[in-house]
């Protein structure tokens, strides 16, 4: 039976936008490193009766009956989470990224008290203490910078800013920095001044799960993570902390910040979850880095500049400015030929948010769908062809997106 024809009233108009939304994707290469594609089994666990369901509170603490199959699926994801983090103990209902931190915060923080994170203009993110972000309302935030000509983190000047402004928290993590963490350096920054530490790992958590990158998992008081990106898992968020912390970052989830979970996204994320088990998660995380790494390399080869010259993780962050188009133009144009980008902020862009003068990409979705370094290397060709002639390229740049987007399926 088809979804538009299980009630009484079809809704033709809603299941036509799906139909074409599933045509768009099937038929475009998507380069945004905050998307990816899951699998059927999450798609048909979001899609569940478990969204019927209220489950307030927590496994054998809830406010409402008919829970025990809800605490079952928790109880599931929770175990999963762990095992795939050596975690001590995770939180599987925080709905997105931001709410995981803003749980985090809460639990050992008051209004008012000082936070230190990664400005967003040097790749961080909006819950990190961007002035109109709730974290950035709520707390006294101090943001700290790249280094405008390397483009990488000063850790020394992370340290100088904590002595000044002595934050209750620092968070490391980021939403365009193509490079890993010093987790253990930002941890010794922390204790110098008596803050805890976060690790916001939402971009890297599919790799660190993957085992393929360094994990701030024993080393952060709190790790947040989006379940959506390199994890491949639904759209949410999830919390990681030591078992000194587990009753205060639950009360602060819940009812702090949020009522009813979403069960359906629970079993999504403990499908997600025992998927990334898998002995090939760790191969498909290989990938991810093999691949951003060589079109990192091939973009050079084009004379395209790579922030930072290189990549580290699954993002690569390009400088338009050789090429003299900016972020928001070479954006329009990839996306009218079937290739999904997102124009981003390089380090001291002097363009504005809405305009930059970068790219940022990513080869997690592209890998998902079974591209190598060969596939990367054409894009990157495409890519160049597109930007430097325009126009005149677009027809032919287009046909050869969906060659190899019908040679690359969506995974089934």
């Amino acid at each position: 039976m088809s979804p538009e024809s299980t009630g009484p009233y079809p809704d033709r108009q809603v299941f036509d936008l799906i139909a074409q939304e599933d045509q768009r994707q099937a038929e475009c290469l998507t380069l945004i490193a905050s998307e990816n594609h899951c699998s059927p089994a999450v798609r048909a666990a979001m899609g569940s009766l478990l969204t019927d369901k209220y489950a307030e509170g927590y496994p054998g603490r809830r406010y409402y009956g008919g829970c025990e199959v809800a605490d079952q699926i928790e109880d599931l994801a929770i175990s999963r989470a762990k095992e795939l983090f050596g975690a001590e103990h995770a939180n599987v209902q925080a709905h997105s990224g931001t709410q995981a931190n803003l749980g985090a915060y809460l639990s050992v923080m008051a209004p008012g008290d000082r936070l230190l994170g990664m400005a967003l203009n040097a790749g961080g993110h909006l819950s990190h203490g961007f002035s109109r972000s709730h974290s950035g309302i709520l707390f006294e935030p101090t943001r700290y910078g790249i280094d405008e000509g390397t483009g990488l983190i000063d850790y020394d000047e992370v340290e100088r800013l904590a002595k000044e402004r002595r934050p209750r928290m620092v968070v490391a993590g980021f939403s365009s920095y193509p490079r890993l963490l010093d987790w253990k350096r930002m941890r010794a920054i922390a204790d110098e001044v008596g803050a805890f530490f976060l690790a916001d790992i939402a971009h890297p958590a599919g790799l660190i799960a993957a085992g393929v990158i360094d994990s701030p998992v024993g080393i952060a008081d709190f790790v947040t993570m989006t379940t959506h990106k390199t994890l491949r898992g639904p759209r949410g968020g999830m919390i990681l902390c030591k078992e000194e912390f587990a009753k205060k970052l639950d009360s602060s989830v819940f009812p702090g910040g949020q009522g009813g979970p979403f069960l359906h996204v629970i079993a999504a994320k403990a499908v997600a979850f025992g998927e990334a088990l898998q002995p090939g998660f760790k191969v498909y995380g290989q990938q991810v880095l093999e691949n951003a790494r060589v079109l990192a390399e091939a973009l050079l080869g084009h004379g395209f500049e790579i922030v930072t010259g290189g990549t580290d993780n699954h993002l690569v962050m390009v400088d338009l400015r050789p090429k003299g188009l900016s972020g928001k133009q070479a954006e329009a144009l990839c996306l009218r030929a079937g290739l999904v980008v997102n124009k981003n902020l390089i380090p001291g862009d002097p363009k504005k948010a809405m305009e930059t003068s970068g790219l940022r990409l990513g080869t997690a979705a592209p890998t998902t769908r079974g591209m190598g370094p060969e596939g990367m290397t054409e894009i990157a060709g495409l890519l160049d062809r597109l930007i430097t002639g325009g126009e005149s390229e677009m027809a032919v740049v287009g046909a050869r997106i969906r060659e190899l987007a019908a040679a690359h399926p969506l995974p089934q």
